[in-house]
């Protein structure tokens, strides 16, 4: 299919506030957090049929927006970073809008409308179950609520099917449409099945086959269509305008909310003895908006702590900021949740109930995705295991013990090209493995000495190519260990002067430079650049086509990691004169890309 090529348009819906420059000098402390008010700021304008008869794509109508607001600032993700486990990005609630009378009653609405909601047509009410293993191991009272055991495998189909349910049988005669490259794509195919409808779903050609087959076998019509979510999202509302369909928005409305919201409801019911936090993975925000919605006003003691990936960060910067703000860039790797902009109804929601948020690290994903398995015989996406990595590192950085603790997993869509990553890189985020760098003299006996410092130590993984006469530069990984044993080797190789470096959290020596030992080489004007590849045909030659023959590539490390964009590591050789003309190609080629050619592991392990 003809790929539609449209730059992404800016949400009208964001609220007209000065973004605050400033980042907190180092992490907050907990008891600096003001109480949490037990109502709901936000306003549930019309009812989902007096939105939907009209053929609109805008997802809702809140009476909130009178005039268009500014284009959201852009961020960089790494603008605001905290160890594991802190929690960051706490709400400040010291301002009031005057109108408490009104909130209590938006508040009402939404408790209402979630226990009176229809999910239960389609949906099951998931399980809670104890991690026994990891209750045991962090000494607290781990609960997974199981919505990864939903008919689709995702808590997606809740707020997709309460929206629906709520549009007039001739809306629904129209047809609906969404945009999605996964988990709420099939929520929308089942609801339409359901409720005897048609449905279009609109995905980006880079969506693994095995996602968009499923909702072809739902009965839906999938159009592949754009590089990008954004792409996708511009046909499928203009779509709905031009055949009078229902655009259903994959978390910013009241209804997807409400729908979401019945997990909360369910936790609330299964929870037996006081309840500490509940962990939700964060996207958009519709279901930690929806499940703050019932919880906080049934419970207002119980903790509602987000989890997002470290490197899409989107709510927690926006509550930093107190408004909404747009990433530049986004992390891939857990694809459910990796959302540039975060709702606006969503975002109004949290800012009043959310407790803040936990960041986690890739590693610390694919941890959990193993702590499942070993749990359940179960495997989770991502996204699904985002949630029970944050209540780990959370309990872990508080010292948490003897509570109770829900984490939500919240889908099983896993794509199986990407469990190959998640094994190398589960030891790694459990703290079970360590990637190290050690440089010796080349001279015999020097590796012997080496292995005879290392000790007991289990060397998992080595690699060590001749390059110079002088120093040689080994890499290597350390299996099982505890924190003092690592500690305790390094100092033994420094004590006899062989530097060693910790390059555990390293991203590009781990997806890159541990495939690479052996080809160093100085090379003269090389800028090195990480690029994010749309995984379809013709990316490459795009990409050739930008850059050769005008500039010699002198590296190129491509490794598909079963996501919708592809880690590459190029090197090309570009003269100093040059370097505003490759700038401005490499902008316009539309992929995420970052020059780290000062990167200090590059430098290290290459040069």
């Amino acid at each position: 299919m003809e790929a539609l090529r449209v730059s992404p348009a800016h949400s009208p819906l964001l609220r007209s506030q000065r973004l605050q420059s400033h980042l907190p000098n180092g992490p907050q402390k907990l008891s600096t957090r003001r109480p949490i008010k037990p109502f709901v700021s936000a306003t549930l304008s019309r009812p989902t049929a007096d939105v939907s008869a009209e053929p609109s794509t805008s997802s809702a109508s809140f009476e909130t927006r009178t005039t268009p607001s500014p284009p959201p600032h852009r961020v960089s993700a790494d603008s605001l970073q905290y160890p594991p486990g802190f929690l960051g990005a706490v709400p400040d609630r010291t301002a009031t809008d005057g109108n408490d009378n009104g909130n209590i009653v938006d508040a009402m609405e939404y408790l209402t409308n979630i226990l009176s909601s229809k999910v239960y047509d389609v949906a099951i009410e998931s399980p809670l179950e104890l991690a026994t293993k990891l209750s045991e191991r962090l000494g607290v009272r781990v609960w997974m609520k199981r919505e990864d055991l939903q008919p689709v495998f995702s808590f997606k189909l809740r707020g997709a099917y309460n929206m629906m349910a709520k549009l007039p049988r001739e809306q629904l005669d129209r047809g609906v449409i969404c945009s999605s490259a996964g988990n709420h794509a099939q929520g929308v195919a089942l609801a339409a099945k359901k409720l005897n409808c048609s449905a279009v779903i609109a995905m980006p050609v880079t969506t693994p086959e095995i996602k968009w087959k499923s909702v072809e076998r739902l009965g839906a019509t999938v159009v592949l269509i754009g590089d990008s979510y954004d792409e996708a999202q511009t046909y499928a509302k203009k779509r709905a305008q031009e055949e009078g369909r229902s655009f259903i928005p994959p978390f910013d409305h009241p209804d997807v909310i409400i729908g979401q919201g019945t997990v909360g409801m369910e936790i609330m019911r299964q929870t037996k003895g006081p309840l500490h936090a509940i962990f939700v993975p964060v996207g958009g925000g519709g279901l930690i908006a929806g499940i703050a919605a019932y919880v906080k006003r049934v419970s207002p003691k119980v903790k509602i702590i987000g989890v997002e990936p470290s490197d899409a960060n989107a709510m927690a910067l926006s509550l930093h900021h107190g408004q909404r703000i747009m990433l530049d860039q986004v992390g891939g790797f857990a694809d459910g949740v990796a959302v540039k902009e975060v709702g606006e109804e969503t975002f109004r929601l949290c800012k009043d109930m959310v407790d803040g948020v936990v960041l986690v690290s890739r590693d610390a994903i694919c941890g959990s995705i193993k702590d499942m398995f070993e749990e359940t015989r179960s495997i989770l996406e991502p996204a699904g295991a985002l949630a029970l990595a944050g209540a780990e590192a959370y309990c872990k950085y508080y010292g948490l013990k003897g509570e109770n603790v829900v984490a939500i997993t919240s889908g099983a869509n896993m794509n199986f090209d990407k469990l190959r990553v998640v094994t190398e890189l589960a030891n790694v985020g459990r703290q079970q493995e360590a990637v190290l760098a050690t440089i010796m003299p080349e001279e015999p006996g020097s590796f012997k000495h080496y292995c005879e410092l290392v000790g007991p130590m289990n060397i998992s993984e080595f690699k060590y190519r001749y390059n110079s006469d002088k120093q040689a530069v080994v890499l290597y990984s350390v299996g099982v260990h505890t924190a003092s044993e690592l500690k305790e080797m390094q100092e033994r190789l420094e004590s006899c002067r062989l530097k060693t470096y910790n390059l555990t959290k390293s991203d590009l020596v781990k997806d890159h430079l541990r495939y690479l030992m052996g080809g160093r080489s100085n090379v003269q004007n090389e800028v090195l650049c990480h690029f994010v590849f749309p995984e379809r045909p013709g990316a490459l030659m795009k990409f050739l086509d930008a850059f050769s023959p005008r500039w010699n590539i002198s590296l190129f490390h491509y490794r598909g990691q079963g996501e919708t964009g592809a880690n590459v590591l190029v090197g090309i050789q570009v003269a100093r004169g040059d370097i505003d003309e490759f700038q401005a190609r490499a902008g316009s080629l539309g992929y995420d890309y970052a020059v780290v050619t000062d990167n200090d592991e590059f430098n290290l392990l290459m040069h």
